[in-house]
């Protein structure tokens, strides 16, 4: 039996995989490694009652029929001999995933210290920071669960026809269409994603032709909407007249016009000279005429008297509206009621990442927080967008917000309740103010629990929730399991992985051909990268066996990517790879010259590189 230490850890397991965190992400990750991957997993928490800890707690210690059921050590913080007890040294992989960048680079640098060789996978939001730790830590992956996730969240706010793009290592750009959209003599499809028509989303179906949404190649720029114009002239003056300023302004025009008509009767004065006289007595500066007539006099004394009241009043009115006006202007909050924008609640990792990708698509969003040191607080401010601090759970911050003339609510607070509560509040007030005429708001919820959103759905009608953890784990675990996640496409509450594998030596798929990789709702081969010359293959060979310095770019599940990477892992006594054949087939590269492509999107022509193919007659056929 193997030695275990006083803890009951296999240390000389080589396929341990350490997870350290109780958040959401953590929780969902040890459940990817075990269901998903079926490895030994040790989990190291702060604390047995905070956060997500119990129930990472009682995962552990259910059977696992999968794979072998979690270790779980409680240590406040990563010390030698807390990493010496989880069996990091000989481990496949550590993930840090705490919520705190500076909390997880400090542990990554523990860890580095501990095991110069362990992988290291650490989450971090910060892009600048998560580039040093990576270049300095060696076999380091930094991935950030909100960049993965927030173009899902976008995507539900603007609608199924948005598309997602996906940018590959070497700059190429992939995004996700609506079949219906595109034009079938210039898009340029790579496969089929999901057919999405039924109560259920289908993912990777068998048949591509009933698949309403693809994966595209794009060529050129992603094109960003520009903003829309702002109206200065009229949105300052609405807010240096506020309301109460509006209606003084009105009743002293309306004293000084009524005692224009008096006065020009009661001297028979010409319109002008009665409104100069009148405007003068109303500021004091009345001449007394004794031997006026009693509508005269009464008419001047009034305006003396009120001129008296609303002279202080609207110049204490002015200087309020000035005030709150530039008090509003610096602290970035709303100044005047909008129309069609978008309203972020929750101003946190996802929240920041998703206003910033609305406002690069030249939308309106206006930001909500309780908390005026949010995260996002800033990065909003920063952008020009207005910001709101208040609870979104109440209706007047959602009313400050104009939520009833908005075109979508987005609710990314970390509790589900709260998320809920301000959704249904927020649906009621824009009912209430279109009176219930208007087509329902459009309301995008961040939910963990699967089967609360599945209940959320059937009684409310709220058909748009994700899970940040739920798109982000799987690209943790494959990043663990030292394979490259890409990006990830959402499909409903799904989520597809777009990952490059490479052929191992030895392998199962070594020697195969490219249709034998796809497998239907389970994962697509798309394109292949050749070792020999560094090139992408779009066209794929349909014959030509796959070598060990190939790499796959598949589009698959979460379940069919952990079976591929089963078969693409290299065997432990690999035999050795011919230069010149593979199987007993000679290899030859066929660069044939490069068709030329018109580009949907700038009218260019690019090349098609097509790939490569054995010596036959026939292998044109395969391109």
């Amino acid at each position: 039996m193997p030695d275990e230490s006083a803890d009951g850890v296999d240390l000389d397991s080589g396929r341990r995989f350490v997870v350290c965190g109780d958040n959401a992400l953590a929780r969902r990750l040890v459940t990817e490694l075990v269901d998903r991957y079926a490895v030994a997993v040790t989990v190291v928490l702060p604390s047995l009652t905070d956060n997500h800890a119990p129930d990472i707690a009682e995962f552990a210690a259910e059977a696992v029929a999968a794979g072998p059921r979690p270790e779980v050590v409680v240590a406040r913080r990563l010390t030698s001999e807390v990493l010496h007890r989880v069996g990091v040294r000989g481990a496949a992989a550590v993930a840090l995933v705490s919520a705190d960048d500076v909390a997880n680079v400090d542990a990554a640098l523990i860890v580095r210290e501990f095991d110069p060789d362990v992988r290291v996978v650490v989450r971090l939001f910060n892009p600048v920071l998560g580039e040093g730790v990576a270049t300095m830590l060696g076999d380091c992956a930094v991935l950030s669960g909100s960049e993965i996730a927030a173009p899902a969240f976008v995507a539900a706010t603007l609608g199924d026809d948005t598309p997602t793009y996906l940018r590959l290592p070497d700059d190429e750009l992939l995004r996700t269409a609506s079949r219906a959209t595109l034009d079938p003599a210039t898009a340029d499809v790579v496969c089929a994603l999901a057919d999405t028509s039924g109560p259920e989303p289908v993912t990777l179906p068998p048949h591509e032709d009933a698949a309403d949404l693809v994966l595209v190649r794009a060529y050129g720029r992603r094109r960003s909407a520009p903003s829309r114009p702002r109206r200065r002239l009229l949105r300052t003056a609405r807010l240096v007249l506020g309301r109460r300023l509006r209606w003084a302004l009105g009743a002293m025009a309306g004293l000084l016009a009524v005692g224009s008509v008096l006065l020009g009767q009661a001297r028979d004065l010409d319109p002008v000279q009665a409104g100069y006289l009148t405007v003068l007595t109303a500021l004091g500066g009345a001449d007394a005429d004794p031997t006026g007539s009693p509508v005269e006099k009464v008419t001047a004394l009034l305006l003396v008297v009120t001129g008296v009241a609303l002279v202080p009043t609207v110049t204490a009115l002015v200087v309020d509206s000035v005030v709150r006006a530039r008090l509003a202007v610096a602290a970035g909050r709303l100044t005047d009621p909008l129309n069609d924008h978008v309203i972020v609640v929750g101003l946190g990792n996802v929240g920041t990442r998703v206003v910033q990708e609305l406002h690069s698509f030249g939308l309106t969003v206006v930001a909500v927080d309780r908390a005026a040191t949010a995260r996002g607080v800033a990065v909003a401010r920063e952008l020009g967008l207005p910001v709101l601090i208040g609870d979104a759970s109440s209706p007047e911050t959602l009313r400050a917000a104009s939520v009833s003339t908005c075109r979508a609510l987005v609710v990314l607070c970390a509790d589900d309740v709260t998320n809920l509560e301000t959704a249904l509040l927020g649906r009621s007030l824009y009912r209430a103010a279109s009176g219930g005429t208007a087509p329902p708001l459009r309301v995008v919820l961040r939910l963990f629990d699967e089967g609360f959103a599945q209940r959320v759905q059937w009684a409310f009608g709220i058909n748009h929730s994700r899970s940040v953890s739920y798109l982000a784990a799987p690209a943790f675990a494959a990043a663990m399991m030292g394979r490259e996640v890409i990006d990830t496409i959402s499909v409903g509450r799904r989520v597809l992985l777009l990952a490059e594998l490479p052929v191992g030596a030895g392998s199962e798929v070594e020697g195969s051909t490219c249709p034998q990789i796809s497998r239907p709702r389970e994962a697509r081969l798309i394109a292949m990268r050749t070792g020999r010359v560094g090139q992408t293959i779009w066209s794929l060979p349909q014959r030509r066996p796959l070598v060990r310095t190939d790499r796959l770019l598949v589009v698959a599940t979460r379940a069919g990517l952990a079976a591929l990477l089963a078969r693409t892992a290299p065997s432990d006594d690999p035999p050795p790879m011919s230069p010149s054949t593979v199987g007993g087939t000679p290899l030859r590269l066929l660069t044939p010259p490069p068709a030329r492509r018109p580009s949907p999107d700038t009218g260019r022509s690019h090349p098609s590189v097509n790939g490569d193919a054995t010596d036959r007659p026939e292998a044109g056929a395969d391109r």
